[in-house]
């Protein structure tokens, strides 16, 4: 078992997850940050502190494609080991419909 991060973090990007994290697993990409499944403890501390409740269980139905998703782009990403301040319009785009459309491939700053 391992948490996965989904949709609703893509244009939120909140990171209080990654401040709370005890192992660093959090991948940052330009606008949603991943969990590495095989670096991820399955704490679980991470899913509650997400404003916009977009860490689940990969135990969840229907999650397989945010654990390849998140598989893959933690590969790739850059580590994240502090919290940044979110976008300036995560609140607004929180709970919005079709966000994978929005979905970005390229890396974030990392720390």
């Amino acid at each position: 078992m391992t948490y996965v991060v989904t949709e609703n973090c893509i244009a939120c990007k909140y990171m209080d997850c990654v401040e709370v994290c005890p192992v660093e697993c959090f991948y940052e990409g330009e606008n949603m940050l991943v969990i590495h499944p095989d670096e991820c403890i399955d704490c679980g501390i991470c899913e509650p502190e997400c404003p916009a409740a977009a860490i689940r269980s990969d135990t969840e139905v229907g999650l397989h494609v945010w654990l390849n998703l998140n598989q893959r782009y933690a590969a790739i990403w850059p580590n994240i080991r502090e919290k940044k301040a979110p976008p300036a319009n995560a609140d607004m785009l929180n709970g919005a419909a079709a966000k994978l459309t929005m979905f970005s491939k390229n890396p974030g700053a990392g720390s």
